[in-house]
């Protein structure tokens, strides 16, 4: 299913606030409260929406944040997955084209802490080299 102008401002209000109502969300689209809901279970039941969830603020989060790059042996992406899923600190985890094969997204609360995730990912078994990218400030997040 291919969402619709309507669907597609539906869901850029829904990014911005999940939690506002049906009957807000309704006005701002200029339909009815019924049509809105409609559209939102069918964007659900469609699995265009699958889920909803929490943002943190800035300062909730953990004040470190990086980006590993990780190139790794061939067959072995299974057991370094597993090895970055042992590790707390590993959040997010994407395969990628070009030069790495993985892309970890990793936070800590101190630079040890970050220090350290950071060895035990470059220790795993299958894992050639690493390169980590520590995050500065953020300048857009659509998230």
């Amino acid at each position: 299913m291919q969402p619709d102008e309507i669907d597609q401002k539906l869901m850029a209000l829904l990014r911005e606030n999940a939690r506002r109502p049906v009957a807000g969300l309704a006005r701002q689209l200029g339909l009815a409260r019924t049509t809105v809901q409609a559209r939102i279970d069918r964007l659900e039941t469609t699995g265009m929406i699958t889920g909803y969830t929490l943002r943190a603020s800035a300062a909730a989060r953990p004040p470190l944040q990086a980006t590993v790059l990780i190139s790794i042996e061939p067959r072995t992406g299974p057991d370094v997955l597993a090895r970055l899923r042992s590790l707390s600190g590993v959040l997010v985890v994407h395969t990628t084209s070009g030069r790495f094969d993985l892309l970890a997204q990793v936070v800590a609360q101190t630079t040890a802490e970050l220090d350290e995730t950071i060895d035990r990912i470059g220790e795993a078994r299958g894992v050639k080299s690493s390169e980590s990218l520590i995050h500065l400030a953020t300048k857009l997040d659509r998230t």
